[in-house]
Protein backbone atom coordinates (compact mmCIF):
# COMPACT_ATOMS: atom_id res chain seq x y z
CA UNK A 1 0.00 0.00 0.00
CA UNK A 2 1.48 3.35 -1.03
CA UNK A 3 0.89 6.00 1.65
CA UNK A 4 1.63 9.72 1.29
CA UNK A 5 1.93 12.34 4.01
CA UNK A 6 2.87 16.00 3.83
CA UNK A 7 4.01 18.16 6.73
CA UNK A 8 4.08 21.94 6.73
CA UNK A 9 7.23 23.83 7.66
CA UNK A 10 5.62 26.32 10.00
CA UNK A 11 7.65 26.36 13.21
CA UNK A 12 8.63 24.18 16.13
CA UNK A 13 6.93 20.81 16.22
CA UNK A 14 4.88 19.86 19.26
CA UNK A 15 3.15 16.91 20.92
CA UNK A 16 0.12 17.36 18.67
CA UNK A 17 2.35 16.87 15.63
CA UNK A 18 4.07 13.94 17.30
CA UNK A 19 0.98 11.90 18.17
CA UNK A 20 -1.17 13.13 15.30
CA UNK A 21 1.35 12.65 12.49
CA UNK A 22 4.95 11.78 13.37
CA UNK A 23 4.50 8.64 15.46
CA UNK A 24 1.85 7.18 13.13
CA UNK A 25 4.23 7.78 10.20
CA UNK A 26 7.01 5.87 11.91
CA UNK A 27 4.61 2.98 12.47
CA UNK A 28 3.27 3.11 8.89
CA UNK A 29 6.72 2.84 7.33
CA UNK A 30 7.13 -0.65 8.79
CA UNK A 31 4.36 -2.19 6.68
CA UNK A 32 3.65 0.29 3.88
CA UNK A 33 5.44 2.09 1.07
CA UNK A 34 5.62 5.49 2.76
CA UNK A 35 6.26 8.79 0.98
CA UNK A 36 6.72 11.85 3.20
CA UNK A 37 7.54 15.41 2.17
CA UNK A 38 8.07 18.82 3.77
CA UNK A 39 5.28 20.92 2.26
CA UNK A 40 7.13 24.21 1.79
CA UNK A 41 4.95 25.29 -1.17
CA UNK A 42 1.92 24.94 1.10
CA UNK A 43 3.75 26.89 3.81
CA UNK A 44 3.92 29.90 1.49
CA UNK A 45 0.25 30.58 2.25
CA UNK A 46 1.26 31.82 5.70
CA UNK A 47 5.03 32.47 5.46
CA UNK A 48 6.27 36.05 5.09
CA UNK A 49 10.02 35.68 5.55
CA UNK A 50 12.32 33.71 3.22
CA UNK A 51 15.02 32.95 5.78
CA UNK A 52 12.46 31.76 8.30
CA UNK A 53 10.79 29.43 5.79
CA UNK A 54 14.16 27.94 4.81
CA UNK A 55 15.03 27.38 8.46
CA UNK A 56 11.64 25.90 9.33
CA UNK A 57 11.92 23.55 6.36
CA UNK A 58 15.26 22.07 7.39
CA UNK A 59 14.26 22.04 11.07
CA UNK A 60 11.19 19.95 10.21
CA UNK A 61 13.35 17.53 8.24
CA UNK A 62 15.76 17.12 11.16
CA UNK A 63 12.92 16.62 13.64
CA UNK A 64 11.17 13.97 11.54
CA UNK A 65 14.39 12.05 11.04
CA UNK A 66 15.03 12.32 14.78
CA UNK A 67 11.70 10.79 15.81
CA UNK A 68 12.24 7.79 13.56
CA UNK A 69 11.59 8.44 9.87
CA UNK A 70 13.97 5.95 8.27
CA UNK A 71 15.27 6.94 4.81
CA UNK A 72 15.86 3.25 4.07
CA UNK A 73 12.13 2.63 4.49
CA UNK A 74 10.57 6.01 3.66
CA UNK A 75 11.00 8.29 0.66
CA UNK A 76 11.57 11.68 2.31
CA UNK A 77 12.00 14.97 0.44
CA UNK A 78 11.21 18.68 0.24
CA UNK A 79 8.14 19.49 -1.87
CA UNK A 80 9.76 22.22 -3.98
CA UNK A 81 12.52 19.80 -5.03
CA UNK A 82 9.96 17.94 -7.16
CA UNK A 83 8.64 20.74 -9.42
CA UNK A 84 6.34 18.43 -11.40
CA UNK A 85 3.80 18.97 -8.64
CA UNK A 86 3.23 22.54 -9.85
CA UNK A 87 2.71 21.35 -13.42
CA UNK A 88 0.03 18.94 -12.28
CA UNK A 89 -1.46 21.59 -9.95
CA UNK A 90 -2.17 23.84 -12.95
CA UNK A 91 -3.55 21.02 -15.09
CA UNK A 92 -5.85 19.83 -12.28
CA UNK A 93 -7.16 23.39 -11.90
CA UNK A 94 -9.06 22.86 -15.14
CA UNK A 95 -10.94 19.97 -13.52
CA UNK A 96 -11.71 21.80 -10.26
CA UNK A 97 -15.10 23.57 -10.15
CA UNK A 98 -15.15 26.88 -8.29
CA UNK A 99 -18.04 25.62 -6.21
CA UNK A 100 -15.91 22.73 -4.95
CA UNK A 101 -13.27 25.13 -3.61
CA UNK A 102 -15.87 27.51 -2.21
CA UNK A 103 -17.17 24.70 0.00
CA UNK A 104 -13.75 24.04 1.56
CA UNK A 105 -14.03 24.28 5.35
CA UNK A 106 -10.30 24.80 5.86
CA UNK A 107 -10.21 27.94 3.68
CA UNK A 108 -13.11 29.51 5.56
CA UNK A 109 -11.59 28.64 8.93
CA UNK A 110 -8.18 30.08 8.07
CA UNK A 111 -9.62 33.33 6.73
CA UNK A 112 -11.77 33.60 9.87
CA UNK A 113 -8.60 33.27 11.96
CA UNK A 114 -7.02 36.20 10.17
CA UNK A 115 -4.94 34.56 7.43
CA UNK A 116 -5.18 36.85 4.37
CA UNK A 117 -7.41 35.50 1.62
CA UNK A 118 -5.38 34.72 -1.49
CA UNK A 119 -5.53 32.52 -4.56
CA UNK A 120 -2.86 30.28 -3.01
CA UNK A 121 -4.94 29.74 0.12
CA UNK A 122 -8.13 29.29 -1.91
CA UNK A 123 -6.58 26.75 -4.29
CA UNK A 124 -4.67 24.90 -1.53
CA UNK A 125 -6.82 21.76 -2.07
CA UNK A 126 -5.77 21.61 -5.74
CA UNK A 127 -2.08 21.61 -4.83
CA UNK A 128 -2.79 18.96 -2.22
CA UNK A 129 -4.57 16.93 -4.91
CA UNK A 130 -1.49 17.26 -7.13
CA UNK A 131 0.74 16.03 -4.30
CA UNK A 132 -1.44 12.96 -3.86
CA UNK A 133 -2.24 12.05 -7.46
CA UNK A 134 1.25 12.65 -8.83
CA UNK A 135 2.67 9.67 -6.94
CA UNK A 136 -0.19 7.17 -7.37
CA UNK A 137 -1.05 7.44 -3.68
CA UNK A 138 -3.49 4.88 -2.29
CA UNK A 139 -3.93 6.15 1.29
CA UNK A 140 -3.49 9.59 2.88
CA UNK A 141 -3.24 9.86 6.70
CA UNK A 142 -5.02 13.08 7.73
CA UNK A 143 -6.65 14.78 10.65
CA UNK A 144 -10.43 15.07 10.64
CA UNK A 145 -10.17 18.64 9.36
CA UNK A 146 -8.37 17.38 6.22
CA UNK A 147 -10.75 14.58 5.24
CA UNK A 148 -12.64 16.97 2.98
CA UNK A 149 -9.44 17.72 1.03
CA UNK A 150 -8.92 14.03 0.25
CA UNK A 151 -12.55 13.79 -0.87
CA UNK A 152 -11.97 16.83 -3.12
CA UNK A 153 -8.90 15.08 -4.54
CA UNK A 154 -11.08 12.12 -5.45
CA UNK A 155 -13.65 14.42 -7.09
CA UNK A 156 -10.95 16.12 -9.20
CA UNK A 157 -9.41 12.77 -10.20
CA UNK A 158 -12.80 11.36 -11.19
CA UNK A 159 -13.48 14.36 -13.45
CA UNK A 160 -10.09 13.92 -15.11
CA UNK A 161 -10.45 10.15 -15.48
CA UNK A 162 -13.93 10.51 -16.97
CA UNK A 163 -12.52 12.70 -19.73
CA UNK A 164 -9.10 11.16 -20.38
CA UNK A 165 -9.14 7.62 -19.03
CA UNK A 166 -8.10 6.00 -15.77
CA UNK A 167 -4.80 7.80 -15.23
CA UNK A 168 -5.26 8.57 -11.54
CA UNK A 169 -5.73 6.26 -8.57
CA UNK A 170 -8.55 7.36 -6.27
CA UNK A 171 -7.00 7.74 -2.80
CA UNK A 172 -8.60 6.91 0.53
CA UNK A 173 -8.20 8.95 3.70
CA UNK A 174 -6.80 7.32 6.83
CA UNK A 175 -7.68 8.80 10.23
CA UNK A 176 -6.53 7.44 13.59
CA UNK A 177 -9.59 8.24 15.67
CA UNK A 178 -7.92 7.77 19.06
CA UNK A 179 -5.37 10.52 18.42
CA UNK A 180 -7.37 12.71 16.04
CA UNK A 181 -7.36 15.69 18.44
CA UNK A 182 -4.53 16.36 20.90
CA UNK A 183 -5.39 18.91 23.63
CA UNK A 184 -3.13 21.86 24.36
CA UNK A 185 -2.35 23.26 27.80
CA UNK A 186 -5.68 25.15 27.74
CA UNK A 187 -7.79 22.20 26.60
CA UNK A 188 -8.26 23.43 23.03
CA UNK A 189 -6.73 21.56 20.12
CA UNK A 190 -2.94 21.85 20.44
CA UNK A 191 -1.72 24.42 17.92
CA UNK A 192 1.12 26.89 17.52
CA UNK A 193 -1.42 29.52 16.52
CA UNK A 194 -3.23 29.12 19.88
CA UNK A 195 0.04 29.39 21.83
CA UNK A 196 -1.00 26.31 23.79
CA UNK A 197 1.52 23.77 22.49
CA UNK A 198 4.16 21.70 24.26
CA UNK A 199 7.20 21.68 21.97
CA UNK A 200 9.00 18.39 21.41
CA UNK A 201 12.58 19.41 21.99
CA UNK A 202 12.51 21.73 24.99
CA UNK A 203 15.13 21.41 27.70
CA UNK A 204 13.93 19.59 30.81
CA UNK A 205 13.44 22.69 32.95
CA UNK A 206 11.44 24.51 30.25
CA UNK A 207 9.36 21.39 29.68
CA UNK A 208 8.38 21.26 33.34
CA UNK A 209 7.45 24.95 33.31
CA UNK A 210 5.25 24.35 30.29
CA UNK A 211 3.53 21.38 31.89
CA UNK A 212 2.93 23.47 35.02
CA UNK A 213 0.83 25.85 32.90
CA UNK A 214 -1.70 23.17 31.96
CA UNK A 215 -5.15 24.31 33.01
CA UNK A 216 -6.73 22.11 35.71
CA UNK A 217 -9.57 22.39 38.21
CA UNK A 218 -9.26 23.94 41.68
CA UNK A 219 -9.90 20.72 43.62
CA UNK A 220 -7.68 20.94 46.74
CA UNK A 221 -5.05 18.38 47.69
CA UNK A 222 -6.49 15.51 49.72
CA UNK A 223 -9.71 15.20 47.76
CA UNK A 224 -10.28 12.72 44.91
CA UNK A 225 -9.66 14.18 41.49
CA UNK A 226 -11.71 13.64 38.35
CA UNK A 227 -9.58 12.36 35.50
CA UNK A 228 -12.30 12.54 32.85
CA UNK A 229 -12.03 15.88 31.09
CA UNK A 230 -8.73 16.69 32.78
CA UNK A 231 -6.10 18.07 30.38
CA UNK A 232 -3.18 16.53 32.27
CA UNK A 233 -4.73 13.07 32.17
CA UNK A 234 -5.70 13.46 28.50
CA UNK A 235 -2.06 14.17 27.58
CA UNK A 236 -0.54 11.58 29.91
CA UNK A 237 -2.85 8.84 28.59
CA UNK A 238 -1.30 9.23 25.13
CA UNK A 239 1.86 7.63 26.50
CA UNK A 240 0.16 4.81 28.42
CA UNK A 241 -1.23 1.36 27.68
CA UNK A 242 -4.63 0.29 29.05
CA UNK A 243 -3.23 -1.11 32.31
CA UNK A 244 -1.18 2.03 32.95
CA UNK A 245 -4.22 4.20 32.30
CA UNK A 246 -6.18 2.29 34.96
CA UNK A 247 -3.32 2.77 37.41
CA UNK A 248 -3.28 6.52 36.73
CA UNK A 249 -7.06 6.70 37.15
CA UNK A 250 -6.70 5.03 40.55
CA UNK A 251 -4.08 7.60 41.56
CA UNK A 252 -6.51 10.39 40.61
CA UNK A 253 -9.30 8.86 42.68
CA UNK A 254 -7.11 8.19 45.72
CA UNK A 255 -6.90 11.84 46.74
CA UNK A 256 -3.28 11.34 47.81
CA UNK A 257 -1.84 13.41 44.95
CA UNK A 258 -2.65 16.82 43.53
CA UNK A 259 -2.44 18.22 40.03
CA UNK A 260 1.14 19.33 40.66
CA UNK A 261 2.18 15.69 41.07
CA UNK A 262 0.51 14.73 37.82
CA UNK A 263 2.10 17.63 35.94
CA UNK A 264 5.49 16.38 37.09
CA UNK A 265 4.52 12.84 36.07
CA UNK A 266 3.50 14.10 32.61
CA UNK A 267 6.85 15.86 32.20
CA UNK A 268 8.64 12.61 33.03
CA UNK A 269 6.56 10.70 30.46
CA UNK A 270 7.36 13.21 27.74
CA UNK A 271 11.07 13.35 28.63
CA UNK A 272 11.42 9.57 28.61
CA UNK A 273 9.42 9.12 25.38
CA UNK A 274 11.68 11.49 23.44
CA UNK A 275 15.03 10.44 24.92
CA UNK A 276 16.22 8.54 21.86
CA UNK A 277 14.87 11.26 19.55
CA UNK A 278 16.91 13.93 21.38
CA UNK A 279 20.08 11.88 20.85
CA UNK A 280 19.32 11.42 17.15
CA UNK A 281 18.58 15.11 16.79
CA UNK A 282 21.96 16.03 18.23
CA UNK A 283 23.56 13.68 15.72
CA UNK A 284 21.72 15.10 12.70
CA UNK A 285 22.36 18.69 13.75
CA UNK A 286 26.07 17.94 13.69
CA UNK A 287 25.82 16.00 10.40
CA UNK A 288 23.70 18.30 8.24
CA UNK A 289 25.40 17.06 5.09
CA UNK A 290 23.76 13.69 5.77
CA UNK A 291 20.35 15.35 6.17
CA UNK A 292 20.70 17.16 2.83
CA UNK A 293 21.80 13.92 1.15
CA UNK A 294 18.76 12.05 2.49
CA UNK A 295 16.45 14.78 1.17
CA UNK A 296 18.21 14.82 -2.21
CA UNK A 297 17.91 11.06 -2.60
CA UNK A 298 14.25 11.21 -1.62
CA UNK A 299 13.56 13.95 -4.17
CA UNK A 300 15.33 11.92 -6.86
CA UNK A 301 13.14 8.88 -6.22
CA UNK A 302 9.94 10.95 -6.05
CA UNK A 303 10.91 12.82 -9.23
CA UNK A 304 11.37 9.56 -11.13
CA UNK A 305 7.78 8.57 -10.35
CA UNK A 306 6.46 12.10 -10.88
CA UNK A 307 8.08 12.64 -14.27
CA UNK A 308 6.74 9.32 -15.56
CA UNK A 309 3.24 10.25 -14.41
CA UNK A 310 3.46 13.69 -16.00
CA UNK A 311 4.47 12.21 -19.34
CA UNK A 312 1.24 10.20 -19.36
CA UNK A 313 -0.87 13.15 -18.20
CA UNK A 314 0.54 15.57 -20.76
CA UNK A 315 0.22 13.04 -23.54
CA UNK A 316 -3.42 12.48 -22.61
CA UNK A 317 -4.36 16.18 -22.63
CA UNK A 318 -2.31 17.18 -25.65
CA UNK A 319 0.75 18.92 -24.20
Amino acid sequence: MRVLTGIQASGKLHLGNYFGAMKPMVELQENHELFTFIANYHSLTTSKDADTLRQYTIDAAVDYLSVGIDPDKTTFWIQSHVPEVLELYWILSKFTPMGLLERAHSYKDKVAKGIPASHALFSYPVLMAADILLLDTEQVPVGKDQIQHVEMTRDIAIKFNNEYGELFILPEHLVQEEVATIPGIDGQKMSKSYNNAIDLFMDEKSLQKRCNKIVSSSTPLGEPLEYEGDNIYALASLFLNDEEKLELQARYRSGKEGYGHFKKYLKELIWEELGEAREKREYYLSHMDEVHDILAQGAKKASTIASAKMEKVKAAIGL
